[in-house]
């Protein structure tokens, strides 16, 4: 009786989940005609034609053919405890029964209390938060407040680096994703990764803010010199710029701390989380800053809103990830669990980038990282090319996997790229 209920009850979810379209050529159709039709087509050429369907875990299925992939590149880290983790759900779920996205007009319990958890993990050095929905939206806000708080303009980021594709954020990125909207702004200088020269030549009396990803994800995560981040933080703090640190794809525990700059000997001004910081499940993100940057606001309480920034729902999901990767051994075990992929990728004919579990595979061909896409979509590995670097294939696999399923991820690396 129990099965047949059970059984009942997936057919009737199956039903209420089927997809909106028949075919896989009527969704691509209706997703080119209403949504994105270079997309779609970009996607063909590069022989990805998958409509993500069932997902869990570690993997996800192919909505018509339900070929099931193991998802290593996790949407950047938004995957980083996995698909539809069933204690980020649980909690979300209860919370239904009571809240909604709250109002930002008014004070929440659930924000400040979102807030002091992510200030506490920066060892109280960045207690002020500013919530936000995007990566790019937390980004402008990081540049704003810079500029607002210093009274200069200058910006300074990295070639090669990504933060978003609003505003400020997108003229502190690369310049394939502002050309095509016209004149870029002014005052953004943008200079060479792990080059002090050049940093130093391009920080002075008017910068505002240097930002930096920690490792710049785009770029193919090449991995900071050392002593390059501690000697940029000394730099600023020497020329009165503010130091801003984007771990959107490197914090929450991805790289076997919380935060990448806690390996560094670094004290930065301002961090910006997102992406894992939803636990996949509801968008939120996070600028994290100084008490004396945070004060800007007791003089400008209204000066920045964000209608959905810090939805309560949202901090109920992130709480939920902070307990989970704050649980005593989690930082361990995402330690434990790169060094069974690194030593088992010895030998294979790429440069491995790694801490903790960001890692990338470098090769020497010029378009290494495409063609590795490729072959390991072919044997149900779903990873991505580093678009700012091709040569680079992203592998970021869930920090949640069991030792069976990196050792059958393992087994097809070693197979398709050895």
């Amino acid at each position: 009786m129990c099965l047949q209920s059970e059984q009942m009850r997936r057919r009737t979810v199956e039903a209420e989940m089927a997809e909106p379209y028949p075919s896989r050529e009527a969704t691509e159709k209706a997703f080119a005609d209403h949504v994105n039709r270079g997309k779609v087509e970009a996607f063909h050429s590069l022989g990805l034609d998958i409509v993500m369907g069932e997902r869990e875990g570690a993997r996800f299925a192919d909505a018509f053919s339900e070929r099931w992939y193991w998802n290593c590149h996790s949407n950047g880290g938004v995957f980083n405890l996995g698909h539809r983790n069933p204690r980020v759900i649980a909690a979300v779920r209860e919370a239904m029964d009571h809240l909604d996205v709250g109002n930002h007009h008014f004070v929440s319990g659930y924000r400040a209390s979102l807030a002091e958890a992510l200030g506490a993990t920066t060892g109280g050095r960045l207690p002020g938060v500013v919530f936000g929905v995007s990566g790019g939206e937390a980004i402008d806000l990081s540049l704003k407040l810079a500029r607002g708080r210093t009274g200069r303009r200058g910006i300074v980021s990295i070639e090669g680096g990504y933060h978003g594709h609003t505003g400020l954020a997108m003229a502190a990125g690369d310049p394939a994703y502002r050309e095509p909207f016209g004149p870029n702004l002014p005052y953004f200088r943008q200079v060479p990764w792990n080059d002090l020269g050049a940093m130093a030549a391009a920080v002075g009396d008017e910068t505002a803010a240097v930002i930096l990803e920690s490792i710049p994800a785009t770029l193919g995560f090449p991995l900071p010199a050392p002593g390059y981040l501690h000697r940029v933080a000394e730099l600023c703090r020497d020329r009165g710029a503010l130091l801003i640190l984007d771990e959107v794809q490197t914090g929450l525990g991805r790289t076997g701390t919380v935060w990448y700059y806690q390996q560094e000997d670094v004290e930065p001004d301002m961090v910006v989380t997102g992406k894992g910081l939803s636990g996949g499940i509801y968008p939120i993100t996070a600028t994290l800053m100084t008490e004396d940057l945070h004060e800007f606001f007791d003089e400008h309480p209204f000066v920045h809103v964000s209608t959905f920034g810090g939805a309560e729902l949202g901090c109920v999901a992130a709480t939920a990830v902070l307990d989970i990767i704050g649980e005593p051994g989690f930082l361990e075990r995402v330690a434990q669990l790169g060094e069974r992929f690194e030593e088992s990728f010895e030998g294979l004919p790429f440069e491995l980038r790694r801490r903790g579990m960001t890692m990338a595979f470098k090769f020497d061909q010029e378009a290494g990282g495409m063609f590795a896409t490729a072959a390991l979509l072919e044997q149900g590995i779903w990873a991505l090319f580093a678009n700012n670097d091709p040569t680079v294939l992203q592998f970021k696999p869930p920090l949640t996997i069991s030792d069976s399923e990196a050792d059958e991820i393992i087994a097809i690396v070693q197979q398709v790229l050895g």
